[in-house]
């Protein structure tokens, strides 16, 4: 009995003991179970999210700069060009052990480059605040701040000094050690603020593209973007590709060996613009005369500081000289943007960020009377020598439906005694408004159905009004070439007889940038030609060989390709088109040609004129926020602003120029004697270069 209870007490403290060893195994299992589970995890199913951040950690991609390509004028006059820039660096790593020597190095390059050995608490706020060559530290915290972060990387003591502050560290880097001299690059502008609205300017990289640029290799915080003019057009040209270094470091950022075949960095491929910077001094130099003489004579106070002008070869669309006043100074945004000027630049009424030539819409006045007259003309309205009566005013019925009274509406002409009998090319020569009121709406018997705003449209379109040109700039203005459905829609309201009476002579509802008011004027001094403008002659590589040669581009001839609507008699579409008859542009020259001529409005500008010029010059009554803030829109003595388009010879055209001075009133007591001095120098420049050529 005894020996079987004892059997028993041994039974239990086994099972006793067996169950503590099972819980032990158990536990033990699950641990197991749990390291398999996670090493299984890691290693497999999410093994390739841990390879990735161990690569991140052990490889780094060193990026190398490229050289951003250089810009040109059409005489090889440097417009945009890198410059060295130099920085005073320290690697923290490769300074002396011993800590006397390194504060002796300090002391010495202190006194080079005039910043403290020791300056500021080193505190979370001050470091979280710290930015390279963007500090009051001294050298000591500004060493300990990068030391602590990547000792192995160079950090910036004091960023862009001068060269022969360079030379100076660098002489003495031996006797340094872990001090050096980095070489950066800035954009110089040479001609600076006379080219500054073709060129541009460059900043950091926008937010919009910091993906893009980023996935393409740049640097966010050390490339630079393009910003207005050509640096912004032509970017992608311009910028080139980094190289890169996919390079192995250890924990404190010390390279150790090189992961792939080094990827060498390409410069960016130069450009040569059709600019010629001598005519762009030139147009620059006589619209501001101009400005300035009409400002000082002006009772009232001056009259304008805004303007435009621009020169173009009609037979290439070459653009020679493009201004825009006021404009900006791109040399004081070259190694950053001074936030209080860009700000000021940004607040100005006048806009100088934007290019007047080509991102402002404007009234054209009187220069868009060629399209009323062309149409007129073409679509049989009324004969060329037709005389259409001009007593100095009218009064028409204004009605927005053939039902509708309407009221009577007075239209004048410039010349308030009137013109008499005028027919097309001396309407054209005289300016006379009437006539185009007339043959634009309609008037009674004398013209029973005038060409109307529907077909109106349509010449507008096709000589480029309401079109982008195609110009290798960016944010090109469309401008505003009004429709019925346009009217109804954004308006309220519907199309009226004296909507079309503005149209006909480019006021009311109709706008356009002096771009496309140049492109009108081209094309018929090409007789019916329109080409592409274009600012870029050629692209080059970095050796200088032609990549991209120049090839004028002819987009259509309004003598043979159809692009005139046709009408039926209900004035319904008939998906049919026409061209325009090459008399009818040649009556168009004749006109323009006796604009300069005794009688012509241009007169006087063009008196003694050598080179056979045509012109038109144009008066637009305007009223926008400036003008009402002034109390200048005071109905029958409303500001206008100043037109003149001119090209010479008459025959064989060379040069065209349209000028525009914003509340510059008479365009043929202002801008004409721009257009004037601009052509006559253009003629000068030709004859200097074939002498200096030996032609």
């Amino acid at each position: 009995m005894w020996n079987s209870l004892n059997f028993n007490r041994d039974s239990n403290k086994l099972d006793f003991k067996n169950s503590r060893f099972v819980a032990f195994y158990i536990v033990l299992a699950l641990v197991f179970l749990f390291y398999f589970y996670r090493l299984f995890m890691i290693q497999i199913v999410e093994g390739e999210y841990y390879k990735a951040l161990a690569d991140e950690n052990r490889i780094t991609i060193i990026r190398e700069q490229t050289t951003r390509g250089i810009i040109y004028d059409r005489n090889n006059v440097v417009l945009a060009r890198n410059v060295p820039t130099y920085d005073i660096v320290i690697t923290p790593a490769n300074l002396p052990a011993d800590e006397g020597d390194t504060q002796r190095i300090y002391r010495v390059l202190s006194e080079i480059i005039e910043v403290p050995v020791n300056n500021g608490e080193i505190n979370e706020e001050t470091v979280r605040l710290y930015s390279e060559c963007g500090t009051d530290f001294g050298i000591t915290q500004i060493v300990y701040i990068s030391g602590s972060l990547s000792p192995y990387q160079e950090t910036g003591i004091k960023c862009d000094v001068t060269e022969e502050i360079a030379r100076r560290v660098l002489e003495m880097s031996e006797n340094m050690p872990g001090v050096g001299v980095r070489v950066n690059s800035i954009r110089e502008y040479p001609t600076g603020y006379d080219t500054s609205e073709v060129v541009g300017f460059l900043g950091p990289i926008p937010n919009i593209v910091a993906d893009d640029m980023e996935n393409r290799g740049f640097l966010l915080d050390k490339d630079k973007y393009g910003y207005a003019g050509v640096e912004s057009s032509l970017q992608d040209l311009l910028s080139g590709k980094n190289g890169h270094r996919v390079v192995e470091v250890d924990v404190a950022g010390l390279e150790k060996r090189d992961l792939e075949p080094p990827l060498d960095p390409v410069a960016g491929y130069n450009i040569k613009l059709t600019i010629d910077v001598r005519l762009q001094q030139v147009a620059r130099a006589a619209l501001l005369d101009t400005m300035e003489y009409w400002n000082q004579r002006n009772l009232t106070g001056p009259l304008t500081y805004d303007g435009a002008a621009m020169v173009m070869n009609p037979q290439t669309g070459e653009v020679l000289a493009l201004v825009s006043e006021p404009t900006f100074e791109n040399n004081r945004m070259t190694r950053y943007i001074p936030s209080y000027y860009y700000q000021q630049l940004s607040l100005d009424q006048s806009k100088p960020l934007l290019n007047h030539v080509t991102q402002v819409a404007q009234p054209p006045g009187s220069v868009f009377k060629i399209v009323t007259g062309i149409g007129a003309i073409n679509e049989n309205i009324v004969s060329p020598d037709q005389f259409i009566n001009c007593p100095g005013h009218i009064f028409v019925q204004n009605s927005f439906s053939p039902n509708d009274p309407g009221s009577q509406q007075e239209y004048v002409c410039h010349v308030r005694t009137g013109h008499g009998q005028v027919d097309y090319i001396h309407a054209l020569a005289w300016s006379c408004n009437l006539y185009f009121n007339k043959v634009g709406g309609g008037f009674q018997d004398e013209v029973p159905k005038g060409l109307g705003i529907d077909l109106l449209g349509q010449y507008a379109h096709a000589l480029g009004y309401g079109e982008i040109s195609g110009i290798e700039l960016t944010g090109e203005e469309t401008g505003m070439i009004p429709t019925r459905t346009w009217k109804r829609v954004n308006r309220g309201e519907s199309w009226a007889t004296g909507d079309t009476y503005l149209a006909s002579m480019g006021q009311g509802y109709i706008n356009a940038s002096p771009l496309q008011v140049l492109g009108s004027f081209v094309t018929v001094a090409n007789q019916g030609i329109h080409v592409k403008p274009t600012i870029i002659r050629e692209v080059l590589d970095p050796r200088g060989n032609v990549i991209l040669p120049f090839t004028p581009q002819m987009l259509w001839d309004i003598t043979k390709d159809p692009k005139i609507m046709v009408y039926d008699q209900d004035d319904q579409e008939t998906g049919e088109f026409k061209t325009v008859d090459p008399h009818v542009v040649e009556l168009t020259r004749q006109g323009l040609r006796l604009v300069t001529q005794p009688g012509g409005t241009a007169e006087m500008a063009f008196e003694g004129d050598t080179h056979d010029s045509s012109a038109k010059t144009g008066t637009a009554e305007y009223c926008d926020d400036i003008a009402n803030s002034k109390g200048l829109c005071q109905f029958g003595r409303w500001p206008s602003h100043a037109w003149t388009v001119g090209y010479a010879p008459y025959d064989n055209p060379e040069v065209a120029v349209v000028v525009f001075l914003y509340n510059g009133k008479e365009g043929s007591q202002s801008a004409g004697f721009t257009v004037r001095r601009i052509i006559d120098n253009f003629f000068l420049l030709k004859e200097y270069d074939l002498e200096k050529n030996g032609g």
